[in-house]
């Protein structure tokens, strides 16, 4: 088998598996309206982040969500808690990561 020159493997355009592009600090529609679910369900959040990982079709998603309301609860109770929030929404996806935490003291 032929080595392949490093730099070969880098070239051409990045493909998504939706076929769409946007840029790193663009949030896409599905992206805004999870976000916003879970501002008005976790107002104490400190910190939500809500990622596309199935390329910009909002059929799987990676949240992470730093709250007091996570304190005291364990992982599996933090993860209902988000679930339940997003019960709406979760219908229409195929797939949920689901990082939460408590903000450090």
């Amino acid at each position: 088998m032929a080595a392949v020159p490093v730099g070969l493997l880098c070239r051409g355009p990045l493909l998504l598996r939706c076929g769409s592009r946007r840029g790193f600090t663009s949030q896409t529609d599905g992206e805004a309206r999870v976000t916003q679910v879970l501002r008005e369900k976790f107002p104490r959040a400190s910190a939500i982040r809500v990622v596309d990982i199935s390329g910009g079709c909002g059929a799987m998603y990676e949240i992470h969500i730093e709250s007091e309301d996570f304190k005291d609860k364990r992982t599996v109770q933090q993860h209902q808690m988000v679930n339940q929030a997003l019960s709406e929404e979760i219908k229409s996806m195929h797939g949920l990561r689901i990082f939460t935490s408590t903000p450090k003291p």
